[in-house]
């Protein structure tokens, strides 16, 4: 506020003291609310004092100690508001309203009271506490009643405070303003009119305060009345008759329909509660509904064979008492809800295999409660099993079989029939029918080959498992059980049982005995797998041992013939090129593959730079040109050795003679001969000589005499039979291919003379080798060669060798 405008009122008290200092008063007026660095008043001007008075005696503004609103300012004297200042907030309702403070000069001591008066404007509205203020009121409340309405309140005083009330509108409600002993006022509000909450149930009032003040300021609250109900109208229905359809086969829950009924009280007076007339029982069970919205819903099952309309009474009522009535008619309307229904008239759990085609399996019987189309039912099965479905009598249907039936494609069938009505849509049921075959030994074991084929290593331990014979039946339980047995046949006229056994329940194939590879190399026979049905199949199938070899046998030398008594000895004439044969070494071993394979090395040798034996052929050749200087009597040893796994060998010792004619070798191998064996032991082989020659001339009269009735009574039986006489070869020498080490023409020459000490036996073979054979004996010579001629007849096994033409 300017100074202009303001209005300013200053008394000055001058007082002289008794004491050294001069106090003074002066006093203000200024309105609240004025803005920082305003002008209150000249203080210098009012209290007569000059400027440097103030400044010289240190003018200051004293307050005690409160809030310091108002300050000097000593360059100009006058006094300027410091803080703003609401007469509200510093005095409140007090008046008037003023502040004191002191004014203090030194050199001398001085002191001044000042008192500033704070003047209301209108600076506040009136307002009430609430903003709003709610009302509930019956609509039957009467004429002239009164509700308080809260008070205004304003800060401001005087002619700015509360002032007045308006109320608006006035249509039902009129104000009533009482004054009150403090000078405020009291608002009421009174009814003037009747209320009706169905034409309105809600009023809006606005009541406004507006003080005295320029410009005048008013404040407002929100006045809600909310009219309160009076149970004065009854509920109604909104049709007095509904109509509802629905399907047979609604779910409970499903909703029927729906009645509506309305009220126009509120509150309890307007709270419906529908309910079913409790005129059937049936209707309890199958219909209920909700007592506040009035819905409809399915609890039962409904049937449109059973019923196909139903009649509902329905009530509604308030919390009055107040009621209504309407009726709801439910139509059910018809659909294909019934399946099928198939009963089992007569089944047969299992049939046999064999049985023939047209075999009734099951009767049934078909019925579906629907009628017309829905009613009408086809009954089918799968397609790919071996049955049919046929019709007979009205609802009865047969289960045959259309063709053949075989176990051991199926065991078992799992036919499911399924009958469908012609409803729009389509209702069906189905039943599975379990049917066993029965097995009928119809199938032989089957062998997993067609032929079997085992190896055996010979020299076996009798009772080893040599393989297993497997064969299947496909039937089922005592038809499919396979007994296995070895047929009766023979191997070499020997019982084939005698060789191995077969195991009637495993099949598995043993050996009886030990077997030779030299004696035989392999055998077939044949097995037989018998089931256990009846009667009983079989089959059988033909099974080949093959032997396998060992290196069992040693090498065994065929030339040169090693004697006990008699020196062999091959000539060489000392003019023998390099290379001249002197002998081969023919040995054989009746093993076979690389068991037989044979290797022949020079072990000793009286020169080892003359001779040499050929490792694949056993030819003992020279590889140096003989000389005069050679010794006459050479002694090889030559070892034969086969190529089996560990190899077994022979030694066979070859004498040899380096000379051109033979009495000069007559004489080295004479005296050799005697010295060496046959001298020393003169009167043990005597005596032994004597012993034995006696024991074979018994032995051979006895012999000879067995032997001439045998021929005679052979020849009496060849004679009267057709039977060809095949002959026997020993197998371990013989050689009929031509693929063994031993030539097939091997010539003997026997030289004898008068003295019998002095015989000889010459063996020539093909090519020019000169063999001479020394025996101080020539009886004794001749005793071994016809013992080891009748070594070489003795047949060794019956093998059948057919006579060259």
């Amino acid at each position: 506020m300017s100074e202009r405008t303001m209005r300013r009122q200053v008394l000055l008290f001058l007082s002289v003291l008794c004491l050294s200092y001069v106090v003074g008063q002066v006093s203000y007026s200024i309105p609240e609310e004025m803005a920082k660095g305003s002008v209150v008043g000249n203080i210098a001007h009012d209290l007569g004092l000059d400027l440097k008075r103030l400044k010289s005696g240190k003018a200051r503004v004293y307050t005690g100690g409160g809030a310091q609103y108002i300050g000097l300012n000593k360059e100009r004297g006058v006094l300027l508001i410091q803080e703003r200042i609401d007469r509200e907030a510093l005095c409140g309702e007090t008046t008037p309203c003023a502040l004191h403070f002191q004014l203090i000069l030194e050199n001398p001591m001085e002191l001044f009271r000042v008192t500033v008066e704070i003047t209301d404007i209108n600076d506040n509205t009136p307002s009430f506490t609430n903003a709003e203020k709610r009302f509930e009121i019956s609509e039957s409340a009467v004429i002239g009643s009164k509700f308080v309405l809260q008070k205004a309140i304003d800060s401001d005083i005087g002619i700015n405070g509360l002032q007045q009330y308006a109320l608006t509108p006035t249509d039902n409600f009129a104000l009533k303003l009482e004054n009150q002993a403090d000078g405020s006022k009291k608002a009421e509000m009174v009814l003037q009119k009747p209320l009706d909450r169905e034409k309105q149930n809600h009023i809006s009032l606005l009541l406004t305060a507006i003080d005295g003040g320029e410009p005048q300021m008013s404040g407002t609250m929100q006045i809600f009345i909310n009219v309160l109900d009076v149970n004065d109208n009854a509920p109604t229905f909104a049709k007095p008759l509904y109509r509802a359809k629905i399907l047979e086969n609604s779910p409970k829950g499903t909703s029927v329909t729906t009645v509506s009924a309305s009220d126009k009280d509120i509150g309890s007076n307007g709270e419906l509660s529908y309910l079913i007339s409790p005129s059937k029982r049936l209707l309890y069970e199958l219909f209920k509904i909700d007592s506040k919205s009035g819905e409809i819903v399915l609890i039962g099952e409904i049937d449109y064979e059973k019923a196909n309309v139903y009649q509902i009474d329905i009530e509604v009522t308030d919390s009055g008492g107040l009621s209504d009535s309407t009726k709801v008619i439910v139509d059910v309307i018809d659909i294909n809800d019934n399946n099928p229904h198939i009963n089992i008239v007569s089944q047969s759990e299992s049939v046999l295999e064999d049985s023939p085609p047209n075999t009734v399996i099951a009767m049934l019987s078909i019925s579906d409660p629907d009628s017309e189309n829905n009613g009408k039912v086809q009954c089918n099965i799968d397609n790919n099993i071996p049955f049919k479905i046929q019709t007979t009598l009205n609802g009865f249907y047969t289960l045959i079989t259309e063709v053949a039936l075989d176990r051991e494609l199926a065991s078992r069938y799992n036919i499911t029939v399924t009958c469908s009505d012609e409803g729009v849509p389509s209702l069906s049921s189905s039943v599975t029918l379990t049917l066993q075959i029965s097995d009928v030994n119809d199938n032989a074991p089957v062998f997993e080959r067609s032929s079997y084929e085992a190896y055996i290593v010979e020299n076996n331990t009798p009772g080893l498992s040599v393989f297993t014979v497997k064969a299947r039946d496909a039937d089922w339980n005592q038809n499919a059980r396979v007994s296995y047995i070895l047929e009766d046949s023979s191997v070499n006229g020997v019982p084939v049982s005698s060789y191995v056994s077969v195991s009637a329940d495993s099949g598995v194939i043993h050996a009886v005995r030990s077997f030779d590879y030299e004696q035989i190399k392999d055998f077939h026979f044949r097995v037989k797998a018998q089931d256990g049905g009846s009667p009983p199949l079989s089959s059988n199938v033909t099974v080949k041992i093959l032997i396998q070899d060992q290196n069992d046998n040693p090498p065994q030398v065929l030339y040169p013939v090693q004697t006990g008594g008699s020196l062999v000895a091959e000539l060489v004439p000392r003019s023998a090129d390099v290379g001249y044969l002197v002998t081969k070494v023919v040995a054989v071993d009746v093993d076979s593959g690389q068991n037989a394979w044979l290797s022949y090395k020079l072990q000793k040798a009286t020169d080892r730079a003359l001779f040499e034996v050929g490792s694949q052929n056993g030819e003992i050749r020279t590889i140096r040109q003989v000389t005069d200087k050679d010794a006459v009597k050479q002694r090889l040893s030559v070892i034969v050795e086969d190529n089996g796994q560990p190899s077994r060998s022979a030694t066979v010792v070859v004498n040899v003679a380096v000379a051109d004619s033979f009495p000069e070798v007559l004489s080295e191998f004479t005296d050799f001969t005697h010295d060496k064996e046959y001298n020393d032991n003169l009167t043990f082989y005597l005596v032994l000589a004597l012993a034995v020659v006696s024991f074979l001339f018994i032995t051979c009269v006895v012999v000879i005499i067995s032997v001439k009735i045998y021929r005679w009574r052979q020849s009496r039986v060849l004679y009267h039979s057709n039977l060809p006489v095949i002959p026997y070869y020993p197998p371990r020498y013989s050689d009929t291919l031509g693929t063994g080490t031993l030539q097939h023409v091997y010539n003997y020459e026997v030289c004898r003379t008068t003295d019998s000490r002095k015989s000889d036996c010459k063996f020539g073979g093909a090519g020019s080798q000169n063999v001479l054979i020394m025996d101080p004996s020539s009886t004794g010579t001749m005793q071994r060669i016809q013992s080891e001629k009748s070594i070489l007849d003795e047949p060794d096994s019956p093998l059948e060798v057919r006579p060259l033409h």
